[in-house]
């Protein structure tokens, strides 16, 4: 099942994504007439993993992590799909990269790796734009626009053996696969849930692999994940 959120001139509204359409409580929203898609959860905030691919350890001439290396996302940086990622004038170095994420379903801390199915409501997708230049993850990280997360959540997938391809105007610069991540989804929710009280809605993204080049206004990303679908944003000055 596809869980999809939907921003209306009333407000936002959230159900089941079907063929266009998103059922609530109180009826079919049609994307496009009715409102347009947004992120499909509202997080407390987006945990995220990095240097989780030995070719992206390769690409950036990092160390390999002992642990699950992390940094936080603010709810600020949030848009949903199709909506602008605004190239900001203070960097010249703009990256993406086309990251798997959980969302979490109920207030949770300390989970066993074997219990973490019990505490995801599934999966999206979450474009970590970055801008590379900037000194400190914060600083390259942490700015408006820089969470492109949807298009739904779908509750039906595991996070093991999906395909991965991030396409710029058409054109592949990503083309992996979940089971080459150096600490896999389970592991990784379980370690962060040591350090942190995950809250309904929470994100937690596993790290992309290796992102060769940058993006320039115009440009538009798509985020393919297997099982899961397309996150579609364009670049705009």
């Amino acid at each position: 099942m596809r869980i999809a959120r939907m921003q209306t001139p009333e407000g936002p509204i959230a159900g089941r994504y079907e063929d266009g359409t998103v059922v609530a409580d109180d009826g079919r929203y049609v994307v496009g007439r009715d409102g347009t898609l947004t992120y499909p959860c509202s997080p407390s905030a987006l945990y995220c993993v990095g240097r989780n691919y030995a070719e992206t350890l390769d690409q950036m001439d990092y160390d390999r992590p002992e642990e699950p290396d992390f940094f936080i996302k603010p709810p600020a940086a949030l848009i949903g799909p199709e909506e602008p990622i605004r190239y900001p004038s203070w960097t010249d170095e703009l990256t993406y990269a086309g990251e798997l994420a959980a969302v979490v379903d109920e207030r949770c801390h300390d989970v066993d790796p074997a219990d973490v199915p019990d505490v995801i409501r599934g999966y999206t997708i979450l474009n970590d734009v970055d801008a590379l230049d900037q000194q400190g993850r914060t600083a390259r990280k942490a700015f408006d626009t820089s969470g492109p997360l949807g298009p739904w959540i779908e509750t039906e997938v595991t996070p093991y053996d999906l395909d991965i391809r991030t396409e710029i105007n058409g054109k592949v610069r990503q083309d992996a696969n979940t089971e080459l991540m150096l600490f896999d989804p389970y592991e990784v929710v379980s370690f962060l849930s040591r350090r942190f009280t995950f809250r309904p809605g929470d994100v937690v993204a596993f790290g992309s692999p290796a992102n060769p080049g940058t993006v320039a206004p115009g440009d538009e990303i798509e985020i393919t994940y297997e099982g899961v679908g397309t996150l579609k944003n364009t670049v705009v000055g």
